[in-house]
């Protein structure tokens, strides 16, 4: 029975998926977007989000955790200084999976996994701060607001008025 195994093998032993994983990552913190399967990218994001959550805070236990998974001193320099920059107030969900359609020679769903904060397209130089809705409107307080209410009102009793004269006219 495989109780409690929620992790995706990838079809690999566990030498080869962590050797897997772990190139990965470093492709990843080096060009900030790789191009790989859904599957992958999916075990990925597992493997390396914690990574990214050490890297917040910058100690030489951290460094050493993080090390021990990478085995890169260039992917820890990185990871460390500019990303854990750009991501230092985010509060989770560092990388995202856009998915790009099925590969041509074994219809394999592939995809981008990537760093959210580092998607300058998706960022937009003119980008503004969407407007808060709410489903319900405040409505307008004061007078004003009445003036107005009985403004409509009058307007709409007129209209009824001349309704009600315009079908007399045409009974006679």
């Amino acid at each position: 029975m495989r109780h409690g195994k929620k992790h995706n093998h990838l079809g690999r032993k566990k030498g080869h998926r962590t050797a897997l994983l772990k190139n990965m990552s470093n492709s990843l913190i080096e060009h900030k977007r790789i191009n790989t399967t859904l599957a992958k990218a999916k075990a990925l994001r597992v493997f390396l989000e914690p990574l990214v959550t050490k890297a917040k805070s910058n100690t030489t236990h951290s460094r050493r955790v993080v090390f021990s998974y990478l085995q890169s001193k260039d992917s820890i320099k990185e990871l460390f200084g500019p990303i854990a920059g750009k991501i230092g107030d985010r509060p989770g969900g560092y990388l995202r999976i856009l998915k790009t359609g099925f590969r041509k020679g074994d219809a394999a769903e592939m995809c981008f996994i990537e760093f959210v904060d580092y998607n300058e397209a998706m960022l937009g130089e003119g980008k503004t701060k969407a407007k808060k809705t709410r489903r319900r409107r405040k409505k307008k307080g004061g007078a004003e607001a009445a003036a107005a209410a009985g403004a409509v009102a009058a307007e709409t009793a007129i209209d009824d008025e001349d309704a009600v004269v315009n079908s007399n006219d045409e009974e006679e």
